[in-house]
């Protein structure tokens, strides 16, 4: 796995902790920086976790607008974390592609979820992406 994709791993994994204590992700992971009892953060795991919190409301805002039938709440938490990291790097990480963005979201999926949801992802994101260009000059 290159380093890139461990620290998606590692952003879903505070996403998702955060999410489910109910904590400000950045805060969690101010928390961890530096911490001698946890693995070291990478800057890109700052980068991604810092990112999606700055825009969340509009992330979440797209992801209610194409998840057709489907509710934020209503999606398994896990899956709101890959979903949230692979919109964003979609629309505001401009070095990465449109397709790596989509790929790492959906095998993050697939090793942290259920079996339906690397298609759930793929679907969602796949809508977005079709509208990407158009999104990004409104950002």
């Amino acid at each position: 796995m290159g380093a890139r994709s461990k620290a998606r791993k590692r952003a879903v994994d505070l996403l998702f902790e955060a999410a489910v204590r109910g904590d400000d992700p950045v805060t969690l992971l101010a928390d961890r920086v530096g911490s001698p009892d946890v693995p070291p953060v990478s800057d890109y795991t700052i980068t991604l976790i810092e990112g999606v919190t700055a825009h969340r409301a509009r992330i979440d805002e797209l992801l209610t607008e194409h998840a057709e039938g489907w509710t934020l709440a209503r999606m398994p938490a896990v899956d709101l974390a890959v979903l949230r990291l692979g919109l964003y790097e979609l629309l505001w990480a401009t070095d990465v592609p449109d397709a790596v963005a989509i790929d790492e979201a959906v095998q993050l999926a697939k090793s942290l979820s259920t079996d339906d949801s690397p298609r759930f992802v793929n679907g969602l994101l796949g809508r977005i992406a079709g509208i990407a260009d158009r999104l990004r000059a409104t950002l």
